[in-house]
């Protein structure tokens, strides 16, 4: 515990969306969490120093944060609005493409920036095993405060601080490693018949089974690279190497009855007709509606 807290306090390391650091100010990377989160814990049963798991939905523009109960197994514990990512729906493919990223990271003390020249700032950990195989680049993808992205999920500088915090709060308690899932979308029948259509649907569906394992056992799912694809919930890596083929693995059963299931509801969409999105926007990114609406309020009362 100590070495992550000393990880925490110590790392100085530039933040993506925008170069350059600056000294920490009002200990605002040790700040304690409030009293209305430890009594939303306690109501949970969640002790403040128990493992957290992070889900972002971009269309949604949501950035979830689920943390172990008495139970052993995650539970939400708080939903965040995002103020801004950048690009389209889509995976993060080269520096340069503004695309905030998608898929399976893990996050650990070091990369808590609390020297961020966006308020605080961890990092998503891109590139990983899947992107550098695949030929993918890109550096300082960050979860950080500020409300402006490059290539980020921008969050206000309230919410990164609680963020921040709880994420800390979790390494204090022992977590060596959290998991962050990055999605294009709530992976429903529903939003997968509607995207039918993108180019992106391949590596929507492969990260869909991480999301359907999570989704079942509310466990992290264990997550390999073979064939330069994502595996997941095989028990062992031994033979697991992200550019060779890939070993056997059994699935869980429960996982495999609700990928059929969601594939028979996908289909049985289509066949009726249901419209599908424009594959692209041409708009830059996206935000919450929350702030949409606070925006046009404010416009508004200054006519």
């Amino acid at each position: 515990m100590r070495v992550a807290s000393v990880a925490i306090a110590a790392v100085m390391m530039v933040a993506g969306c925008g170069p350059g650091v600056r000294p920490v100010a009002e200990n605002r990377h040790m700040q304690p969490l409030s009293e209305q989160m430890l009594a939303e814990l306690a109501a949970k049963q969640m002790k403040k120093e128990a493992p957290i798991l992070v889900r972002i939905f971009k269309e949604e523009s949501e950035l979830e944060i689920w943390k172990k109960d008495a139970s052993g197994r995650f539970a939400l514990l708080r939903t965040y609005p995002i103020c801004r990512w950048s690009g389209e729906l889509g995976p993060k493919i080269k520096t340069g493409d503004r695309q905030a990223p998608e898929g399976f990271y893990t996050i650990s003390p070091g990369q808590m920036n609390p020297n961020s020249s966006q308020y605080l700032a961890i990092n998503t950990g891109f590139p990983n095993a899947y992107d550098r195989t695949n030929g993918r680049t890109g550096s300082f993808l960050m979860i950080h405060g500020g409300c402006s992205s490059a290539g980020c999920y921008a969050m206000t500088d309230e919410q990164i601080v609680e963020i921040y915090a709880l994420a800390r709060e979790a390494f204090f308690g022992g977590q060596k490693l959290l998991q962050l899932q990055a999605y294009p979308f709530r992976m429903t029948p529903l939003n997968m018949a509607r995207h039918r259509n993108s180019p992106h649907m391949p590596f929507w569906r492969m990260i869909k089974q991480g999301y359907d394992h999570f989704d079942v056992t509310r466990l992290e799912p264990k997550v390999d690279v073979c064939d330069k694809r994502y595996a997941f919930g095989a028990e062992s890596t031994e033979n697991f190497n992200p550019a060779g083929p890939c070993p056997s693995y059994e699935v869980a059963d429960a996982v495999v009855q609700k990928q059929r299931q969601d594939d028979f509801e996908t289909t049985q969409l289509i066949i009726r007709g249901i419209a599908t999105v424009p594959i692209t926007t041409g708009l830059d990114g996206g935000t919450n509606p929350i702030f949409l609406a606070a925006e046009k309020s404010e416009s508004e009362s200054e006519r």
